[in-house]
């Protein structure tokens, strides 16, 4: 069984699920209005650390990044690394937007849409970290070309990353770790950074608890942590990015 199917993220061009929820408060709305738009990575053009922060630092990137919780508790522990989140769903955004100004972390950049497209955009190599923690499993088969971890996206945060930098997925779903397990295995440009089963069952430091993870252990689910280092290897270049 291939773990590339035609039609992977990297090739649908769409967005799959709900993109707004619950109807936003007065304050939340302003959250919306005044600051996002101040903190939204442009449309357009390259996208460096130096055209978002003013000057060169370590970047990191997240997809879907839920309520914020996790790229808001690394931008508070990392504040001269910067950090480009990327969410569909716009109350996340808003959660993330309230982290902000409630920190003030002044390194995080946010885009509201598919990370994927924001991703293309980064020059090659610019990436330290890549974060994609709890994404939708997509549990059924027939609709497996839809997850995030697919040959085209890891082909692409491969790309993207540098030499050393780290590519971090978490899940509570047993399908979707079999599923990545299966893609990851053997990609040359990545080496798995566990040694042994606890180095994966235990959150790593440095690696905040989201309430999408307490959710999941409320609910008795396992959480997986796995690590990967980007090696030296010249990542596999696809027609379909």
């Amino acid at each position: 069984m291939t773990a590339h199917k035609s039609g992977d993220p990297t090739t649908l061009n769409r967005l799959y699920g709900r993109q707004s929820g619950h109807k936003l408060r007065a304050g939340q709305q302003e959250l919306v209005d005044r600051l996002l738009p101040i903190l939204s990575v442009p449309e357009e053009g390259e996208i460096t650390a130096e055209g978002l922060f003013g000057h060169d630092r370590p970047l990191h990137f997240e997809i879907g990044f839920g309520a914020g919780e996790h790229m808001a508790y690394r931008a508070d522990m990392l504040p001269d690394h910067g950090f480009i989140g990327c969410e569909p769903f716009l109350n996340g955004v808003v959660g993330a937007l309230g982290h902000i100004r409630d920190k003030g972390l002044p390194n995080i950049r946010l885009h509201m849409g598919d990370a994927l497209s924001v991703l293309k955009r980064i020059p090659d190599g610019a990436l330290s970290f890549v974060y994609l923690l709890h994404p939708d499993p997509w549990p059924k088969a027939r609709h497996a070309k839809r997850r995030m971890m697919n040959k085209g996206p890891v082909e692409l945060i491969a790309r993207k990353l540098k030499p050393g930098g780290e590519f971090r997925f978490g899940t509570d779903h047993p399908v979707y770790l079999r599923w990545a397990l299966m893609v990851m295995n053997g990609h040359p440009a990545f080496e798995w950074l566990a040694k042994e089963p606890r180095d994966f069952l235990a959150r790593p430091g440095g690696w905040p608890e989201t309430r999408y993870e307490a959710k999941a252990r409320r609910q008795g689910h396992e959480v997986w942590y796995m690590r990967y280092r980007r090696t030296d290897t010249k990542p596999e270049m696809s027609s379909d990015l």
